[in-house]
């Protein structure tokens, strides 16, 4: 599905499918969500060589300012150098890699807690006590390890492979169909993190299928309805239907629409799943994030995040509108991952098999494919797909 359609107009279908045939699609081999092997063999293909999402740049607004994360390839910071310059590099000393920063703060330097060799904002290695000593050594091959990172519209992407395509190629034309959202000027203005027993898959399946909502979300957003976008780039996208934001429950949005948001972003939210981890939720009125750090093969870090325009964030009453947000974000979140920890204990099972997929199915469907034409093919023929 991704690689479709037009490079100029993105135009919503009823759904998109491709071979199999509805009818004939099953739904991944439970390998694809249990074994370890297969779970490696993800980290080491694809999340190691692909753009993941690692907050906003206003999280890291002045000089100093750092923001320390954990990431499929080991723990990293953003730090807000003293020319103004975000950078990105690998969380730990040089000498015997000693975790540097936690949490988000700010500094002048970075000093290592346990030997105290210090660096500069922009990574330099600026001391290393007792080191004059050491034949040879010098402190320029020693500064920390920078992390590729690529910004679009205030949000930050990192990819620890030097040679994979840019992030807007990546994105192929998402920043078209997104674009009135302005979403570098938006401000996040929440966040949450939630620890899951469950594939890292499962958690975007579960976000990118409204076939659940009515069943799992009964008590919250109710039964929905949608349609798929074809794509080019490496992303999906489907559009829940609704005339007016569907980020609180029950109640009229405490915000208008966004000024300049076109025809289409009117009709409804989009949810979009940049592969392999990162989904932006945009609505008429602000935008929420679920991006998922892998952990195990039955563990995942799921990350929600909600941002709204910075005019919003102004107004005097801004913390009493938003609170229903950050209600409707944490219940639904909370709901989904309940039931994917269940799944996750059922695809255990020496008993499962792939079942036939609805056509509400056809970005899972969608989604699959793309990580298994990333496999290895001895991967591939193990689990039988």
């Amino acid at each position: 599905m991704t690689g479709t359609g037009s490079s100029t107009t993105l135009v919503p279908e009823p759904y998109v499918w491709t071979e199999p045939p509805l009818g004939d699609a099953k739904s991944a081999p439970t390998a694809f969500y249990t074994d370890p092997e297969v779970f490696r063999a993800e980290v080491q293909h694809i999340h190691l060589k692909t753009w993941f999402f690692a907050g906003r740049v206003e999280e890291v607004p002045q000089p100093g300012d750092y923001k320390a994360l954990n990431t499929v390839g080991g723990p990293a910071i953003l730090v807000r150098g003293e020319d103004g310059v975000l950078r990105a590099f690998a969380n730990f000393c040089r000498h015997r890699a000693s975790i540097l920063l936690e949490g988000c703060g700010n500094a002048n330097s970075i000093i290592c807690p346990y030997h105290a060799w210090y660096y500069r904002l922009d990574g330099t290695l600026a001391g290393a006590p007792g080191m004059r000593e050491v034949p040879k050594f010098e402190k320029p091959p020693h500064g920390l390890i920078p992390i590729r990172m690529e910004v679009w519209e205030g949000s930050v992407f990192l990819n620890y492979d030097e040679n994979a395509p840019d992030l807007l190629t990546h994105l192929g034309n998402m920043p078209e169909l997104l674009g009135s959202h302005r979403m570098g000027d938006m401000v996040r203005t929440w966040h949450v993190e939630i620890e899951t027993k469950c594939n890292w898959k499962l958690l975007l399946e579960n976000a990118m299928e409204t076939y659940h909502t009515g069943i799992v979300h009964a008590a919250t957003v109710g039964a929905q309805r949608s349609l798929s976008f074809p794509t080019v780039g490496e992303w999906h996208c489907i559009q829940v239907q609704a005339n007016r934001s569907i980020a609180v429950l029950g109640q009229e949005p405490p915000f208008p629409v966004i000024e300049g948001l076109s025809e289409q972003s009117r009709k409804g939210t989009y949810f979009t799943l940049i592969e392999p981890t990162t989904q932006f939720a945009c609505a008429q009125d602000c935008m929420w994030w679920l991006a998922v750090r892998p952990v195990a093969v039955d563990r995942s870090v799921l990350s929600v995040g909600g941002c709204f325009p910075r005019a919003y964030t102004e107004l005097p009453d801004f913390a009493e509108r938003a609170a229903p947000y950050y209600k409707r974000w944490e219940a639904v979140a909370l709901e989904d991952v309940g039931i994917l920890e269940r799944q996750q204990v059922g695809l255990n099972s020496i008993l499962a098999r792939p079942g036939p997929l609805s056509w509400r199915d056809d970005m899972v469907l969608a989604m699959n494919r793309w990580v298994l034409a990333r496999l290895p093919a001895h991967i591939r023929d193990g689990m039988g797909a």
